[in-house]
Protein backbone atom coordinates (compact mmCIF):
# COMPACT_ATOMS: atom_id res chain seq x y z
CA UNK A 1 0.00 0.00 0.00
CA UNK A 2 1.10 3.54 -0.69
CA UNK A 3 1.65 6.09 1.58
CA UNK A 4 1.61 9.24 0.40
CA UNK A 5 2.83 12.77 2.10
CA UNK A 6 -0.15 15.74 1.61
CA UNK A 7 0.40 19.05 2.61
CA UNK A 8 -3.29 20.69 3.58
CA UNK A 9 -2.85 23.12 0.22
CA UNK A 10 -2.61 19.86 -1.67
CA UNK A 11 -5.97 18.33 -0.04
CA UNK A 12 -8.80 16.67 -2.01
CA UNK A 13 -12.29 16.78 -1.16
CA UNK A 14 -12.25 13.14 -0.52
CA UNK A 15 -9.21 12.94 1.89
CA UNK A 16 -10.60 16.22 3.68
CA UNK A 17 -13.96 14.43 4.37
CA UNK A 18 -12.06 11.26 5.45
CA UNK A 19 -9.83 13.49 8.28
CA UNK A 20 -12.97 14.97 9.24
CA UNK A 21 -14.80 12.02 9.59
CA UNK A 22 -12.17 10.37 11.60
CA UNK A 23 -11.54 13.41 13.43
CA UNK A 24 -14.89 15.33 13.94
CA UNK A 25 -13.89 16.69 17.06
CA UNK A 26 -10.44 17.09 16.02
CA UNK A 27 -7.80 15.48 16.76
CA UNK A 28 -5.08 16.16 19.28
CA UNK A 29 -1.09 15.01 20.51
CA UNK A 30 -1.97 11.34 20.74
CA UNK A 31 -3.15 11.53 16.81
CA UNK A 32 -0.14 12.94 15.76
CA UNK A 33 2.36 10.78 13.94
CA UNK A 34 5.59 11.99 13.99
CA UNK A 35 8.66 10.91 11.01
CA UNK A 36 11.33 12.20 9.40
CA UNK A 37 11.91 13.46 5.66
CA UNK A 38 14.30 12.73 3.41
CA UNK A 39 15.71 15.85 4.37
CA UNK A 40 16.05 14.88 7.97
CA UNK A 41 13.26 17.34 9.51
CA UNK A 42 10.99 16.46 11.74
CA UNK A 43 7.35 15.90 9.91
CA UNK A 44 3.94 15.83 12.27
CA UNK A 45 1.21 14.54 10.28
CA UNK A 46 -2.49 12.83 10.69
CA UNK A 47 -3.26 9.47 9.26
CA UNK A 48 -5.91 8.42 6.82
CA UNK A 49 -6.29 5.69 4.82
CA UNK A 50 -8.26 4.38 1.49
CA UNK A 51 -8.52 1.12 -0.49
CA UNK A 52 -5.21 2.40 -2.09
CA UNK A 53 -3.13 4.15 -0.09
CA UNK A 54 -2.22 5.66 3.67
CA UNK A 55 -2.14 9.47 3.46
CA UNK A 56 -0.35 11.85 5.98
CA UNK A 57 -1.58 15.03 6.26
CA UNK A 58 1.15 17.45 7.65
CA UNK A 59 -0.19 19.06 11.01
CA UNK A 60 -0.48 22.99 11.02
CA UNK A 61 -2.75 25.75 12.52
CA UNK A 62 -4.20 25.68 8.80
CA UNK A 63 -4.85 22.30 8.77
CA UNK A 64 -7.23 22.35 11.50
CA UNK A 65 -8.90 25.36 10.79
CA UNK A 66 -9.98 23.91 7.38
CA UNK A 67 -10.94 20.84 8.73
CA UNK A 68 -13.14 22.72 10.67
CA UNK A 69 -14.44 24.92 8.45
CA UNK A 70 -15.19 22.42 5.70
CA UNK A 71 -17.36 20.76 8.25
CA UNK A 72 -19.50 23.91 8.46
CA UNK A 73 -19.40 23.98 4.47
CA UNK A 74 -19.94 20.41 4.62
CA UNK A 75 -23.21 20.55 6.30
CA UNK A 76 -24.78 23.42 3.63
CA UNK A 77 -23.68 22.81 0.40
CA UNK A 78 -21.62 19.34 0.05
CA UNK A 79 -22.76 17.08 -2.90
CA UNK A 80 -21.32 13.90 -2.66
CA UNK A 81 -20.18 13.98 -6.55
CA UNK A 82 -17.12 16.14 -5.93
CA UNK A 83 -15.39 13.51 -3.86
CA UNK A 84 -11.46 13.66 -5.96
CA UNK A 85 -11.99 17.57 -6.85
CA UNK A 86 -9.47 19.79 -5.18
CA UNK A 87 -10.01 22.39 -2.17
CA UNK A 88 -9.08 25.79 -3.14
CA UNK A 89 -7.62 27.38 0.28
CA UNK A 90 -6.37 30.68 0.59
CA UNK A 91 -2.16 31.00 0.78
CA UNK A 92 -1.20 33.41 3.03
CA UNK A 93 1.81 34.35 1.26
CA UNK A 94 0.10 35.44 -1.72
CA UNK A 95 0.10 38.96 -2.77
CA UNK A 96 -3.38 38.29 -4.87
CA UNK A 97 -4.93 36.94 -2.27
CA UNK A 98 -6.71 39.72 0.05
Amino acid sequence: MKRIIVDYKKLTNEILTLLVEKYPDGYGDDDIIRFKNASNETVEALEVRTDEAVYLVKVSTRLANTMENFDEEEDDDFDSGDIGNSVDIPDDNDPDNE
